[in-house]
């Protein structure tokens, strides 16, 4: 176990603890519809995969090919997430493992650190906690409870906030409940079909955790600064989003930068592409699809009120629903140019993965890619 001073440098079991605890209840459901929705999903998941398939051109290979299907409540959600970040923050936790010693008030943090951060994990988790509707666990390792595949990951399906979703929006709920499950299918497919993907983000990430500053002096400096721009105290800068930068900008070095912005790249494909696929497959399959985008998308800008909006500037989350727009936009542009087959050279090697820039010019992409394969 990763410790300061014998102590625990993220108390994950009070993380867990802390997340069930704040979170909010899930929508009334009886037990008999508990069940049904939980089966509807489990059917509307194993649907998607052949629409997904079809529609892409991508099959599932190798290892990683089985990763399992779970329909899960939101303490669920948490105790899985909880278990990810400890697989993915484990070399950083040993890095600074080691530099204990130097740290300035190390006993001190030895003794309560561990559970600041436990804590502290556990209230950003409550808050996600009762928002997401699915998620594709790149990084997750099995346990009793939660299974995975031999290849590592696992799809999770988050019954009572699909619930709550459809009824919010007042839409057809078996069509909303298959649409989602198309998108998240989309992301089980990326990874599943492309054997290399998942190794290229874990470097990517550990090359983003490798690079952190640790030393607590400039941490809380630039957590300062986050705070100070999200209180509307600091100007923006030029080529600055009028509102500022959020802490996971902030607290960041510049090399940290340049990975980010390879992730963000990444990220934007992967959310955009899933998008791609579940609204084109919606108008074979989900009768209301139109109704049901076009909800969503208003959902999906204005948060659920002025806390919501707040909070998902400070963590960051406003960049997330970026990359939808933008990955989306991308997809779309270059499956008109070159058709789905020209697209899905996007997975052929890390190579081929667009830019940031690329990103928001996919002329670029199919410049630089097909002009290479093809000449």
């Amino acid at each position: 176990m990763t410790s300061i001073g014998g102590a625990e440098m993220v108390d994950w079991k009070l993380a867990v603890a802390t997340a069930t605890r704040l979170v909010r209840p899930g929508p009334e459901v009886s037990r008999d519809e508990a069940r049904a929705v939980v089966a509807e999903l489990r059917r509307h998941a194993k649907a998607s995969e052949e629409h997904v398939r079809e529609f892409t051109g991508m099959t599932p290979s190798g290892a990683g090919s089985d990763t399992p299907v779970l329909v899960v409540d939101r303490a669920g959600w948490i105790r899985a997430n909880v278990a990810g970040f400890r697989a993915v923050l484990g070399p950083l936790l040993e890095k600074m493992e080691k530099r204990r010693g130097g740290l300035p008030g190390g006993a001190v943090l030895g003794a309560v650190g561990g559970k600041v951060t436990g804590v502290e994990l556990g209230m950003l988790l409550s808050f996600l906690a009762s928002r997401v509707l699915g998620q594709y666990e790149t990084f997750a390792p099995a346990t009793r409870d939660l299974p995975g595949g031999a290849g590592g990951g696992r799809l999770l399906l988050v019954a009572p906030n699909i619930v709550h979703v459809e009824r919010e929006l007042e839409v057809d709920p078996h069509d909303f409940r298959l649409w989602v499950c198309l998108h998240e299918e989309t992301h089980r497919t990326q990874f599943t079909g492309v054997p290399w993907l998942r190794d290229h983000i874990e470097g990517e990430v550990q090359a983003f955790l490798a690079e952190t500053d640790i030393d607590p002096a400039t941490l809380l400096e630039r957590l300062r600064e986050a705070l100070q721009s999200l209180a509307g105290g600091r100007p923006p800068e030029d080529g600055e989003e009028r509102g500022g930068r959020s802490i996971v900008e902030l607290v960041q070095t510049p090399a940290q930068r340049e990975v980010l912005a390879r992730l963000t790249a990444v990220m934007s494909l992967l959310e955009g592409h899933a998008d791609y696929v579940m609204d084109g497959v919606g108008p074979r399959v989900v009768p209301s699809v139109t109704e049901i985008r076009e909800k969503f998308q208003q959902r999906r800008a204005s948060g659920a009120g002025r806390l919501d909006q707040a909070l998902r500037k400070l963590l960051g989350l406003d960049a997330k629903l970026r990359q939808y727009r933008d990955g989306e936009r991308f997809v779309r542009a270059v499956v008109d140019q070159v058709g789905m087959e020209g697209f899905n050279r996007v997975w052929t090697s890390p190579n081929t993965l667009p830019t940031k820039a690329e990103i928001a010019k996919p002329a670029d992409w199919v410049a630089r890619v097909h002009s290479r394969t093809d000449g």
